[in-house]
Parts: C-alpha cells; sequence; structure tokens
C-alpha cells in the first residue's frame, strides 16, 4: 500500500457509525463528505510542524450516568495520544475540567507514559486562561462538548451541560494563535462549526439545537472520537514512515488502561450512564475492530 493508500483505509477504518447517530444520513450531504481531505491535512500539518507540541482538550460530561461523570470517550483517545506521540518528538499535554483531571493524571503516573495532564484554570473574570503564548504548534479538541449558536453546550439528546463545561472556544477563537483540529461523533463537539449548519440539520437528531457553532481549521469525524485520536496517530506513524511500538495498537493493553481510568476518574459510559470499561455502549469486540484494523493497515 501507498503511503496515501494507507491514509485513506485508516480513514475508512473509523468513518463508520455503530451508534446511528446519523453521520452520513444523507448518503451525499454528509459529517464525513463535509470534512473529506481533512484527516490528511491534520496530520500532514503536524508532520510539518517545526517543534510539535499539542494542547489536547477533551470531557464531555454525562449528568444523567451513575455517578454523574465525565465519559470514556474522549479521555481515552487523548492518552492515547499520550502513549504514541512522544516517540515521535512530538510533546503532548492534555487538559479536562478538574473533575476529569483524575483519569489522565492517574493513567499518565500509573503506566508512566511521557505527557502531561493539567486541569483548565478559570482567571477571575470566569474566563478559562489560556497556555502560555506559542506553548503548542497544536490545539486539539477531542470529544469536547462545544457552544451551539446560543453559547449553551448540549448532549445529543438535548439536555443542556452548560455549568458543568468550562467555556474553552476562545482557545479556539484567537485568530493565529495556533493551529486546530477538532475529532467528534455526534456534532455538538469543538470542531463541529467547520460543517455547514444545513448539513449537521439533516443528518443529525436535534442537530438545529445542539450543533456547535465553533470550527477548527482541520475536523476528523469518526464514528467514536477515541478512534479519530487512533487514526491521528495512526496517520502520523505513517507519514513519518515509523512502525508503532507493538503494543500501542494492542486491544488487551487499550482495555487495560481503560480500567483504570474508569475506576480512578470515575469516568462513565457516555451511552449506558455506567461506570463500565465501555464506550458509547458498544460490546468490546465491536469497540476495538478500527483499532485492530489500524494495526493490520500500519503492518501492510
Amino acid at each position: 500500500m501507498t503511503t496515501d493508500e494507507k491514509l485513506a483505509a485508516i480513514l475508512a477504518a473509523v468513518q463508520i457509525d455503530p451508534g446511528n447517530r446519523g453521520l452520513a444520513r444523507d448518503p451525499h450531504d454528509n459529517l464525513f463528505t463535509a470534512t473529506a481531505g481533512d484527516f490528511q491535512a491534520a496530520c500532514q500539518s503536524i508532520v510539518k510542524a517545526e517543534k510539535p507540541h499539542l494542547g489536547v482538550v477533551t470531557g464531555f460530561f454525562i449528568p444523567s450516568s451513575s455517578p454523574p461523570a465525565f465519559e470514556t470517550d474522549g479521555p481515552l483517545g487523548a492518552i492515547f495520544l499520550a502513549r504514541a506521540l512522544p516517540a515521535l518528538s512530538i510533546a503532548v499535554t492534555l487538559y479536562s475540567e478538574p473533575k476529569g483531571h483524575r483519569s489522565h493524571a492517574v493513567a499518565i503516573r500509573q503506566f508512566g507514559f511521557s505527557a502531561q495532564a493539567e486541569s483548565l484554570v478559570v482567571d477571575s473574570n470566569g474566563v478559562v486562561a489560556l497556555p502560555s503564548e506559542n506553548r503548542f504548534s497544536h490545539l486539539i479538541a477531542l470529544e469536547r462538548g462545544g457552544p451551539a449558536v446560543d453559547y449553551r453546550c448540549y448532549t445529543m439528546r438535548g439536555r443542556d451541560i452548560s455549568h458543568e463545561m468550562l467555556p474553552v472556544r476562545t482557545w479556539f477563537e484567537t485568530p493565529q494563535r495556533a493551529a486546530s483540529i477538532g475529532i467528534g461523533d455526534g456534532g455538538n463537539e469543538v470542531g463541529m462549526g467547520k460543517v455547514p449548519h444545513e448539513t449537521i440539520v439533516k443528518n443529525i437528531p436535534n442537530g438545529d439545537q445542539i450543533h456547535c457553532r465553533v470550527p477548527t481549521d482541520h475536523l476528523i469525524v469518526a464514528g467514536v472520537s477515541n478512534w479519530g485520536a487512533y487514526a491521528l496517530a495512526a496517520g502520523i506513524y505513517v507519514l513519518r514512515g515509523v512502525k508503532p511500538p507493538t503494543d500501542l495498537f494492542d486491544p488487551d493493553r487499550e482495555r487495560e488502561i481503560l480500567e483504570v481510568m474508569v475506576r480512578e476518574g470515575p469516568l462513565v459510559d457516555g451511552v449506558t450512564g455506567q461506570q463500565t470499561a465501555t464506550v458509547d455502549g458498544l460490546s468490546w469486540d465491536e469497540y476495538v475492530k478500527p483499532l485492530v484494523r489500524i494495526r493490520e493497515i500500519l503492518e501492510a
């Protein structure tokens, strides 16, 4: 397989819709077609950076879960980037609300990953403090809930969770600050402002209400946001021409890490609302199919 063929195959592995969210309900005008070329461009942008340092912000609060907590989709993908990229001399710093910070910090400490985890900090004006100037080459919003046209943040069912989500949109709206990448799976995450509103409405239930209007330079839409993180890391390895470590795309290793994050976070499944080592209500075998497929592509 050529490099371009590998990138296309990696993207195809994650652009399926197991949760039937409506990502491609209209076969001609949907969230996948609206972001054609963005995945490859995102990977290229990081590879071409002189001193790449990624600031990754994640976290989507599930108010109806038991206990109310942040979901497993997002944090696990963020940790995957923290595992995968420092070996390529790409620094990674993870950000989340204080309530979601523990799952990142515990995973980094327990497994010895070369990354930092920081909590979002609110200044005296109630604004989320921006990272220091020029710290990052790229800002990545990974399954990060973002504001709709009314500046409120909504779940897929239209429930307002703005009081649980610190406003990070200024990070992505500051001109020329850093290149930005969004990774999402539902239309209500930071980055989805890159997709036309009419496209969201015709594909996503409650799309008119929940559509996040904050765009990013590049937007990766996947059936599960963690899968988008897997794809991004894999694409960078392909472009660098480097084989990943044997345990990176290993489902057993991924589950071991998730179990620790769920237990210590806590984190919950965003669909079932339960504190279980699952993602978006999928069985583990179904969830890891794209991970296994990506490993096959990288080994081809």
